[in-house]
């Protein structure tokens, strides 16, 4: 039997971090590598490219969506476009059909 370890840590792009701190941007999308984040928990957030740390997210909830079932309800979450939103998953994941949405609080900053 293997267990997982419950994440204590999240990184995002630099360009998320002021949507993030401003309650714009309420979920992440992640692959499958990113899905055991547990409701409940607290998460301490750095940027992806320097590992600056900039605040702390308490995770809602953890939700399987496939790609194609992505809608501006996701987009207006994340704030952007549904486009927008379409091309940044395709940037990073590009070809992936199945996703995860994280729904977060913002805790502190």
């Amino acid at each position: 039997m293997t267990t997982s370890t419950i994440p204590t840590e999240m990184t995002f792009f630099e360009r998320f971090e002021e949507d993030i701190l401003a309650g714009k941007k309420t979920i992440t999308i992640r692959d499958e590598t990113e899905r055991n984040y547990v409701p409940g928990t607290k998460v301490q957030v750095s940027t992806f490219e320097d590992g600056r740390e900039f605040c702390q997210l308490e995770i809602l909830s953890v939700e399987p969506i496939l790609f194609d079932d992505l809608t501006q309800f996701h987009a207006d979450q994340e704030n952007m476009t549904l486009a927008e939103l379409k091309d940044v998953i395709q940037e990073i994941y590009p070809g992936i059909k199945q996703l995860y949405v994280v729904s977060y609080a913002l805790v502190s900053n």
